[in-house]
């Protein structure tokens, strides 16, 4: 008499809150280099703490509402950038870039002023 066996197969779903405790140490990483690389006249390295901390919130936030095949969070600033991103693992991976921004840097004409176009010297034969 053959055995029939009734194969259940139970998936098992683990859950991480995201918080920005979950980033604490990438958060210290970036105050630290923020404090001993980057010239920034907006923002103190204790202004930037907050801004981060604000960044990250939004990226958080965003990660969590993200649609379906959509696989990061991001929020940004003129500073820097935060990126989660989801990972095989349950805790999603953290980028935090300063983006690159010189006062100095020239504005674009605006659209109703046209450049000059350089006139070339005739040659003389």
């Amino acid at each position: 008499m053959p055995l029939n066996f009734i194969s259940l197969s139970v998936e098992i779903f683990y859950c991480v809150i995201v918080t920005i405790e979950l980033f604490k140490k990438e958060i210290a990483s970036a105050v630290k280099a923020y404090e001993k690389y980057v010239i920034c006249v907006d923002k103190t390295p204790e202004d930037f703490e907050v801004a981060l901390v604000s960044l990250m919130q939004k990226a958080i936030k965003a990660y969590e509402s993200r649609g379906a095949g959509m696989r990061h969070g991001i929020a940004l600033d003129k500073q820097v950038t935060v990126i989660l991103s989801q990972t095989d693992d349950e805790r999603p991976m953290c980028g935090i870039y300063f983006n690159l921004h010189s006062p100095y840097r020239k504005d674009a004409l605006p659209k109703t002023v046209k450049p000059l176009a350089e006139k070339s010297p005739k040659s003389e034969e």
